[in-house]
């Protein structure tokens, strides 16, 4: 029966700790393992990556010039057309249904369709980016491609305006309250006080 008083931690949890500083005869050598002296040797010595002895950098030496894309980079998610014969024929694919099959994941700007592969049942595919191969066998499997609905723009389509109303022209445009406009006209029609200049007599 297992007690407090008999319990044993598993076997191989716990081993001989490195012992450090006991001389050349601990196994580490003379200076455990640090060599001789110097900043890196020193406890809590350590040098940041980069750093030249206090002489300019490589890094802020070499001239930076030209336009780098990689922070405009646009990361698509790839599904290939043998992924999507797991869906049943008729199956509108979208996002939601491709995360929950695990075939995306992540974060992504849009869904590219390859053509790796058959399709061998009509589907509907809702992508950004289609290959024309697998466009061609999408459409040979009775399937159809709509553009993928992104959150902005399915708010947008599922809310329904409140009144067809064009804000554009002068009608629609919010006119100013009384208040503001009573305010305005009595700030123009002030007087400005002018400026008092002293002579010295």
């Amino acid at each position: 029966m297992m007690r407090l008083h008999n319990f044993r931690r598993r076997p191989g949890s716990r081993h001989r700790v490195k012992r450090l500083g006991c001389g050349e005869s601990s196994g580490h050598g003379k200076t455990s393992g640090k060599g001789h002296k110097g900043q890196k040797a020193r406890s809590g010595g350590s040098i940041r990556l980069g750093f030249e002895g206090g002489q300019m950098p490589l890094i802020r030496r070499l001239p930076k010039r030209g336009f780098n894309n990689a922070a405009f980079h646009k990361n698509y998610a790839i599904v290939n057309l043998d992924d999507l014969n797991e869906f049943k024929a008729g199956t509108v694919v979208s996002e939601q249904l491709l995360r929950e099959s695990k075939l995306v994941r992540g974060h992504f700007v849009g869904i590219k369709i390859l053509g790796d592969g058959e399709l061998r049942h009509g589907l509907t595919v809702e992508a950004d980016k289609v290959s024309a191969a697998a466009r061609e066998k999408i459409e040979k499997a009775g399937g159809t491609i709509i553009p993928r609905l992104r959150d902005d723009r399915r708010v947008q389509s599922e809310s329904a305006p409140v009144d067809n109303v064009d804000l554009t022209s002068e009608d629609a445009r919010e006119k100013p309250s009384p208040i503001k406009a009573s305010k305005a006209k009595a700030a123009k029609s002030k007087p400005r006080a002018k400026k008092r200049t002293s002579r010295e007599s």
